[in-house]
């Protein structure tokens, strides 16, 4: 069987910055997971000690604090800086916009809508920065049943998929006066799902690497499955399963911006030493 990894995959800039940053802050806390990586988090605080705390509460009196890739809300921000110790901010750029975006719009008098899903801490964090009407939605049904004012401001969470957002986009643009359409979501989601989507329809299985919490993990998969039935999502070698490797000529693999490139080594060579 041969195995083929997607021309675009696994750690985007955000990502590489923020580790970067914990493993320069030895003895920090992170308040909420970095990335959503437990494995990456897990090496973190065994080589660098930098703890999780999932609480402003968790977060000790004087202690350096980094903020995760995904951001925070702007009052948990605020209370954070009150603790007294170094804040280092390692929210990706591509998060930052959104947030930047939200805050002007929103000042200007429009009504905000987000593309993303409402309980994932990046678009807490986004919603956060709105001072009037936000909401959140997930596809043009839930855009249907919102109350809008004639000005409306659209942004998109950072992994969502574009084919979904434009869908969004053609509902508003015809309904109200004035949309203002800001595409934030980031070039490296475009280009690990494009490979990803390139590489399933060849693959006989795929396999696509990520922590079961990360958005944008889940869309490689969602992709990879309308390509390829026999696609899998795994955070670790030991969910392989010898079985769906049987009679399979081609394995693809892809992996989400949150997966170490030493997570998705160790799956391949799993996979390897799988005898199909």
């Amino acid at each position: 069987m041969e195995i083929e990894i997607a021309k675009s995959y696994g750690f985007c800039f955000g990502v590489k910055r923020a580790i970067k940053i914990a493993e320069e802050n030895p003895g920090s806390s992170t308040l909420g997971p970095l990335i959503h990586n437990n494995m990456e988090i897990e090496r973190l605080e065994k080589d660098f000690n930098v703890s999780l705390a999932t609480t402003l509460e968790d977060v000790k009196e004087g202690q350096a604090t980094v903020i995760r890739t995904h951001g925070i809300p702007k009052d948990d921000l605020q209370r954070l800086k009150q603790k007294g110790g170094e804040v280092i901010d390692a929210t990706c750029p591509f998060v930052t916009k959104p947030q930047q975006i939200v805050e002007q719009m929103s000042k200007e008098g429009y009504d905000i809508v987000i593309f993303g899903d409402v309980n994932h801490p990046e678009i807490k964090g986004v919603m956060s920065y709105a001072t009037g009407p936000v909401h959140a939605v997930l596809g043009v049904e839930d855009v249907m049943k919102l109350h809008l004012k004639e000005r409306v401001a659209l942004v998109a969470q950072t992994t969502r998929k574009i084919e979904i957002y434009n869908k969004i986009i053609n509902y508003l643009v015809p309904r109200h006066k004035e949309v203002r359409v800001f595409n934030t979501i980031c070039n490296a989601t475009f280009e690990n799902q494009d490979a990803a989507r390139e590489l399933a329809q060849r693959a006989d299985v795929m396999i696509v690497i990520g922590g079961k919490q990360s958005s944008n993990t889940k869309q490689l998969y969602s992709i990879c499955q309308s390509f390829c039935e026999d696609s899998y999502h795994v955070e670790s070698e030991v969910e392989l399963q010898k079985e769906w490797f049987e009679g399979k000529k081609l394995c693809g693999i892809t992996a989400g911006a949150s997966t170490p490139e030493w997570i998705i080594e160790r799956i391949i060579g799993k996979i390897r030493e799988i005898k199909v």
